[in-house]
């Protein structure tokens, strides 16, 4: 007797395909990170600290922080770099002194919550040091710095934060500092890109073997860092301008400029970095209203910038915006992979700094990227270089440099 297999049934038993499917693919995605290193570039989670309900253990969180120890753990997230992010502001003497005692408490926090949990976390300060740590079935936390305000005109300092753990340096934020111009600026430009302070930066950071970061800065200030910087150079957390049109992003000339270099660009998680918003009236006044209130959140003190982020996640709660999702992550990761190759791309999400898409939220979805990127056809060696492989050769090729200077 032949059964006949009715359209419901036959929908059931696609279904089933379906999520079985899925489930293959959640299950492939996890065991190629047991095998792999795994870095996000970019993290502003320094910046949740002092914040209630922060717990960087993430067995008791009650706040908003998108990376933690347990959500990197359930990530399949191996290594973030924590930001020394100071936003920019006046530019004198006094204040100069003022942000780079800021910047040294920002430091001291970051060491401090990572001792706490050594057990499952380690400051990492060498290229090679996530492999150790991962092998141990440790997190590793390295340190950047965004945005070179906090040097001020003082060269010494770069010295301070390498000797402190840091291993980049974003070079500006979203106004223009006294090494270069900003790619946001209202201004406009500045020094018409770096300043003659600002190529001394780039060399110093060579020296030392801190990666220049040119996220950020404005496009002719990238095109003189990658004249001057004698190793590769990364782009911490942007993307692709040819897809979503900010200038924040880089345009198809600047990517292959930028593999040219021998540099990677590490992809944003940044919802208005990866889609053009749409229009968003009663969100867009609300934002504007808080920025005028706070005065563009520029020379705020602690307690002040607390208030004001937290002002501005209501405005989130009450107005949520719609959120890029991981396909439009990953179309600009195929973006610069049929540009320029391969070798020249990864993740930098932007955690608590403004980085949330949907279906990678924060650190404990991180895995999802890699699912998509197996739906799309990505083999574990491209899979690889993506994740860490990439990003790790310029590491290595800025500690190599600094090596060689220093014999």
């Amino acid at each position: 007797m032949v059964k006949r297999i009715t359209p419901l049934l036959l929908s059931l038993t696609l279904l089933a395909g379906c999520t079985q499917n899925e489930e293959q693919l959640q299950n492939k995605a996890r065991d190629i990170h047991s095998r792999i290193v795994t870095i996000d570039t970019h993290t502003d989670t320094p910046l949740m600290f002092n914040r209630d309900g922060f717990d960087f253990s993430g067995e008791n969180q009650k706040s908003r922080g998108k990376v933690n120890l347990k959500k990197m753990e359930d990530g399949g997230l191996d290594a973030a770099f924590f930001a020394v992010f100071i936003g920019q502001g006046e530019r004198n003497p006094e204040k100069y002194d003022e942000v780079h005692n800021h910047a040294l408490s920002i430091f001291d926090a970051v060491l401090e919550n990572v001792k706490i949990y050594s057990d499952r976390a380690h400051i990492a300060l060498k290229s090679s040091d996530v492999y150790t740590l991962k092998n141990n079935n440790k997190r590793s936390v390295y340190i950047g710095v965004e945005n070179g305000y906090p040097i001020g005109k003082d060269l010494s300092r770069l010295q301070q934060y390498y000797n402190l753990g840091a291993r980049y340096l974003t070079l500006s934020h979203t106004r223009n500092n006294d090494i270069c111009d900003s790619s946001t600026d209202p201004n406009g430009p500045e020094h018409n890109g770096l300043s003659p302070f600002g190529i001394e930066v780039v060399r110093e950071l060579n020296r030392l073997g801190m990666m220049v970061d040119v996220s950020h800065i404005s496009d002719n200030a990238f095109y003189q860092v990658l004249e001057y910087s004698k190793v590769p150079v990364i782009a911490s957390h942007s993307c692709v301008r040819a897809i979503c049109d900010n200038p924040r992003n880089l345009t198809d000339d600047m990517l292959k400029k930028l593999a040219q270099n021998g540099g990677v660009i590490q992809m944003c998680l940044l919802s208005d970095y990866l889609k053009t918003p749409e229009p968003y009236p009663a969100r867009d006044s609300a934002r504007t209203a808080l920025n005028e209130k706070y005065g563009s959140f520029r020379n705020l003190d602690p307690e002040t910038r607390k208030k004001a982020v937290e002002e501005w996640y209501a405005i989130n709660d009450e107005f949520p915006p719609k959120l890029a999702t991981v396909k439009d992550l990953v179309d600009h990761i195929d973006h610069v992979v049929n540009l320029v190759g391969i070798d020249y791309v990864g993740i930098g999400s932007d955690f608590d700094g403004g980085g949330a898409i949907e279906g990678c939220f924060d650190a404990s979805e991180m895995i999802n990227i890699t699912v998509e990127l197996l739906r799309r056809g990505y083999k574990e060696k491209d899979i690889k270089k993506i994740w860490g492989e990439n990003f790790l050769r310029v590491f290595r090729q800025a500690e190599e440099y600094a090596q060689n200077t220093t014999l």
